[in-house]
């Protein structure tokens, strides 16, 4: 046994030793793009890059231009800063670079999901049939009686709803908006108070293994950390199981479509737990956290909120909420909004970063805009991050760092899609979805419930923030890559609920 112990020991060292000789030995080749192993064997510039991405490639591309190479804890990445070079590589007409490969250990890792032949074409599949068009509008509907059930409650506001509230902004928009998520995606019971504690009780776990998140996807957490990761995994496994679903009612088509998809793959019940866990992170991991953002944006920019204000009231009339009420609108109105849409457009292009990766399958030649071509080897990894080399850029966004509302509206009210770099018209002038085979499948979804939830605040509440002079918070570092930013603190506000006895005197409608 020992003697076993210590041929292992042996191979092991072994093992080691011939990667790291690997990865000192490893060269510029001709045409490949600049190398910066960093100072570190294996690590690389690991540590710098978890630490702050953002200003890590910021110092990268003012050393290396718009194309580089870096390692990264014994792995190779190729970062494109030229959004004008962006085509080949998300098109990818050769196929050479592989998106899925990586999101399927990505998520195994992440959710214990192990992906099935076939289940990524059948999410994009699903989305298509139900996210989009009148699947689309259900689910809209859905969402709708789910903001008022999480917003109201179980019978609608009393008279002393209307008194003045205070919470944190990011706690207040992710906390109603996952609660109203997992109840129209997920369903209900016939206990609505109970649905309400449950949900609350959610989002607290759910928190938990988002803040724990990124250093999870790093593997750079505490002993005592992957405990609690690993039992935070049982319990939404447990919570979202196919068994507990059978008792509710109210399930989403687009859910029960991907989980019927699965059985019919001969997919064991406990893989489609984790399965539910990977869409309930996917479809309101960002929702709440880009809210926060655009709710933030309209209280610092008052001109913005009175623009989305009145636009709604040219859409929908005058908000009218009675006690008892329930919010009652047609959500077909969010299609005739353009003034909201560049609202959460902009907030996306300031909010949402999101790191796109592919795996070089093979030797691939890269052909920049410039006309220059850089080969790419096999096994390396292509990422693309749009916050920097597209939202921030000054050349497509005059003021990159500024909020201004109507930055996507034309001057006669509709949307604005010309943007230029360069003098030439850039197709991806904003990424905040991802792009081409790896584009978000929910987004129309993701979106319309953010537009909801936000037409609702600035029409049926007053809102503000408690210190008006507080500045917009930092982005907490840790988030760079992730889908939408968070901030590195909450921000503090007020809001009241809108009843219509309180708008007319002695609560009388006119008329």
């Amino acid at each position: 046994m020992v003697l076993w112990g210590l041929l292992l020991g042996a191979l092991m060292v072994a093992t080691v030793a011939y990667l790291c000789l690997q990865e000192l030995l490893r060269q510029q080749r001709p045409k490949e793009p600049p190398l910066d192993k960093g100072s570190v064997p294996w690590l690389g510039h690991a540590l710098a890059f978890r630490k702050n991405m953002f200003e890590f490639l910021k110092h990268m591309r003012a050393k290396h231009g718009d194309i580089f190479t870096v390692q990264l804890g014994g792995q190779y990445f190729t970062f494109v800063m030229d959004p004008l070079s962006f085509g080949p590589i998300l098109k990818d007409t050769q196929r050479k670079l592989d998106f899925v490969e990586y999101a399927e250990n990505l998520v195994l890792k992440v959710f214990g999901y192990r992906s099935v032949p076939g289940d990524y074409q059948m999410i994009h599949s699903a989305s298509t049939k139900h996210l989009m068009g009148d699947g689309l509008e259900e689910l809209n509907k859905a969402m709708l009686d789910s903001l008022s059930l999480v917003m109201l409650g179980p019978t609608g506001p009393s008279l002393d709803a209307s008194s003045w509230r205070e919470d944190g902004l990011f706690h207040f928009c992710y906390n109603i908006l996952f609660k109203a998520g997992y109840l129209s995606l997920f369903g209900y019971t016939k206990d609505k108070e109970q649905d309400l504690l449950q949900a609350e009780e959610l989002f607290v776990q759910f928190r938990k293994f988002d803040r724990l998140f990124p250093r999870f996807v790093y593997s750079l957490l505490g002993p005592r950390e992957w405990l609690e990761v690993g039992r935070l995994q049982r319990l939404f496994h447990k919570t979202l199981s196919v068994e507990h679903n059978m008792e509710k009612y109210g399930i989403s088509n687009w859910i029960t479509y991907m989980l019927q998809y699965l059985r019919e793959q001969g997919v064991a019940p406990a893989m489609q737990d984790k399965f539910n866990f990977m869409m309930l992170w996917a479809s309101q991991g960002n929702t709440g956290p880009t809210s926060f953002w655009a709710l933030l944006f309209l209280l610092k920019h008052p001109e913005a909120m009175r623009a989305v204000r009145e636009e709604a009231t040219q859409v929908l009339g005058e908000a009218r909420l009675e006690a008892k009420q329930s919010f009652n609108f047609k959500v077909s109105a969010l299609h005739r909004m353009p003034v909201l849409d560049s609202v959460m457009e902009e907030t996306l292009r300031l909010g949402a970063a999101p790191t796109l990766l592919r795996v070089v399958n093979d030797d691939h030649s890269l052909k920049m805009a410039s006309g220059q071509e850089y080969l790419l080897r096999s096994g390396d990894i292509l990422a693309l991050f749009p916050y920097l080399s597209v939202h921030m850029d000054p050349d497509i966004h005059s003021e990159p760092t500024t909020f201004k509302y109507d930055r996507f509206l034309t001057p006669s009210g509709s949307r604005k899609v010309d943007f230029y770099k360069a003098g030439k018209k850039i197709h991806h002038y904003t990424m905040p979805w991802g792009s081409g085979v790896s584009i978000c499948p929910g987004r129309f979804l993701a979106l319309s419930e953010m537009k909801l939830f936000v037409l609702l605040m600035v029409t049926h509440f007053d809102l503000e923030l408690v210190d008006p002079d507080t500045p917009v918070p930092p982005v907490d570092p840790q988030r760079w890559g992730f889908g939408t930013t968070q901030p590195s603190h909450d921000v503090r506000f007020r809001y009241r609920l809108r009843l219509w006895s309180e708008l007319c005197p002695g609560g009388r409608k006119p008329g």
